[in-house]
């Protein structure tokens, strides 16, 4: 196992770089943590470099078992001092592994185009642990892919920053996942699959176990605050609204995906068991 030990380090560079600009496409991702590191090499994911803090091979520990591990798999593994692992890792405690890895990006139109899609398309999500929170329920609910995108004068957090990431619990590693797209160019690509959409809104919607989960669908979803645009409202062609006490104004933006991806999940397998 190679040793750095300076700032000057390539391998540095190459952490820090990805975590102060983040691949927009999602085929270089940071993960930090023995979790997301684990998933990763789980799911047979490529890894670029992956870095140890030193201190957690000194005994035996996950992170050193996990690191041997992919050093045993031919992935180039570098241990670095404790102090100097703190300046590669973003976090604000390391947590002594950390991996650079490439994942295949995907395309929208593939997303869209599975006959039983159930796409989840995100609109404006600006908080990255709100982004990943809504990923890792999607995935878990049955969500066949994700399309994140923003609208003009707004933007979405990147799902593949390592803040995302780390949210995700790994499910942006897993899932399909595309970014960096106009929400109405996302909308279009549904439509040219032949995908219904189905936007949230607080109010005037069908409540969610009345809407017509069949087939290929969309369920869109706004951002904090705002929510989704009139704009993009009228481009859907069905409207669901998440009933709430009287007293509550809204919902965490991940946890009402949540009850929509299992409302779309709880009808299609009811119909399928029909």
């Amino acid at each position: 196992m190679r040793i750095i030990s300076g700032r000057q380090n390539p391998a540095v560079r190459v952490f820090r770089s990805l975590a102060s600009s983040t691949d927009v496409t999602g085929e270089r991702v940071l993960l930090d943590g023995v979790h997301l590191v684990r998933e990763a090499r789980e799911a047979g994911t490529a890894f670029e470099i992956v870095a140890i803090a030193s201190s957690r091979l000194a005994r035996e520990t996950e992170e050193g078992l996990l690191a041997h591990a992919l050093e045993r798999d031919g992935v180039d593994v570098v241990m670095a001092p404790d102090q100097l692992f703190g300046v590669i890792s973003p976090v604000r405690t390391p947590s002594g592994i950390i991996a650079v890895a490439r994942r295949r990006p995907a395309l929208p139109a593939e997303i869209s185009a599975r006959p039983d899609a159930l796409t989840l398309v995100a609109v404006d999500i600006q908080d990255p642990g709100n982004l990943g929170s809504l990923l890792r329920a999607a995935e878990a609910g049955g969500v066949t892919g994700v399309l994140v995108c923003g609208t003009p004068g707004h933007g979405s957090a990147n799902p593949f920053s390592w803040k995302a990431l780390r949210g995700s619990m790994g499910s942006a590693i897993r899932l399909p996942v595309a970014a960096g797209l106009d929400a109405a160019a996302a909308l279009a690509c549904l439509r040219t699959a032949g995908a219904r959409t189905i936007a949230a809104v607080p109010r005037g919607g069908r409540e969610p176990d009345d809407v017509d989960w069949s087939g290929p669908a969309g369920i869109v979803l706004g951002g904090e605050g705002g929510g989704l645009s009139e704009e993009i409202v009228a481009q859907c062609d069905a409207l669901v609204t998440i009933p709430m006490a009287r007293q509550v104004e809204s919902l965490n933006v991940a946890v009402a995906g949540a009850l929509l991806v299992y409302a779309a999940r709880r009808a299609r397998v009811q119909r399928a068991g029909v």
